[in-house]
């Protein structure tokens, strides 16, 4: 399991659509297979990700997130990897309107982090314009929101990119779990389970069209784009507002019709 920085930390502005897709492992397993002709895994494996979110003490963003409102914004610092104060960590601004995903972040350690959102100090060290811009989108953020941390997410991760095109990108989550005590990066991988481990959450990342081939083979495995939040799903089950069974049985149903029709 890899624990270094992934691939796209060279790149610190996201503009791009997500789709996501649940799935249980033997469809996951299929996908896989299906896939092989025209994507890869990326240099990093299998890799574990962990968020912290920062929230109100009332939980203003996520509420309004669950929502579903046109537009939504939050603010969360991602490691690649469980990490040490001093090791690279990435603060994110992430925007969505209707659909498209913008998302902004700049790498510090991730005491700087903690010391920046919870302190104010801002990182010190030489920045280019784009990081300069960046942290000072995070200053307002910071300026306009009373903020705490609220929630760790994290879960395992594998990416692909297309062969042909590689900025098409899909990853694939599974064993997500959130906690809000222990709270902070540096400690651990663990948590309260979101859905049962042997499911998959996809998340497809394209600004352009998505590919045909990719669209037939979903169309063949019953697979239909899904809305799905970590964050507010973990907060929904807080509230027993969210049972992934539940969430699951239609999704299930239409996989068995596949199975009859020896799609899958």
């Amino acid at each position: 399991m890899s624990t270094q920085i992934a691939p796209e930390l060279v790149q610190t502005v996201f503009n791009r659509y997500e789709k996501k897709y649940l799935m249980t492992e033997p469809v996951y397993r299929e996908l896989r297979k299906r896939l092989e002709p025209y994507m890869q895994v990326d240099m990093y494996g299998l890799t574990t990700i962990l968020n912290l979110y920062f929230d109100t003490p009332d939980g203003l963003l996520v509420r309004r997130s669950n929502e579903m409102p046109v537009y939504k914004e939050k603010l969360r610092l991602r490691s690649y990897g469980v990490p040490k104060l001093s090791s690279t960590t990435f603060l994110e601004i992430k925007k969505k309107y209707e659909g498209l995903v913008n998302k902004r972040r700049v790498g510090m350690t991730l005491q700087e982090a903690y010391d920046y959102v919870g302190r104010g100090i801002r990182p010190k060290g030489e920045r280019s314009k784009g990081e300069e811009q960046i942290l000072n989108e995070i200053d307002f953020f910071l300026e306009r929101y009373d903020l705490q941390p609220g929630m760790n997410v994290n879960y395992q991760r594998v990416a692909l990119f297309a062969r042909e095109d590689p900025e098409f990108r899909i990853t694939f989550d599974h064993c997500i779990r959130g906690r809000r005590d222990d709270i902070g990066l540096e400690n651990g991988a663990y948590g309260t389970a979101l859905i049962p481990d042997d499911y998959y959450l996809m998340e497809t990342k394209i600004l352009d069209a998505t590919p045909f081939w990719f669209t037939q083979i979903l169309s063949g495995l019953s697979l239909y784009m899904t809305t799905f939040s970590k964050y507010g799903n973990l907060v929904r089950q807080e509230h027993n507002a969210f049972d992934a069974t539940r969430y699951m049985c239609h999704r299930l149903e239409n996989w068995e019709k596949a199975k009859e029709h020896s799609y899958v």
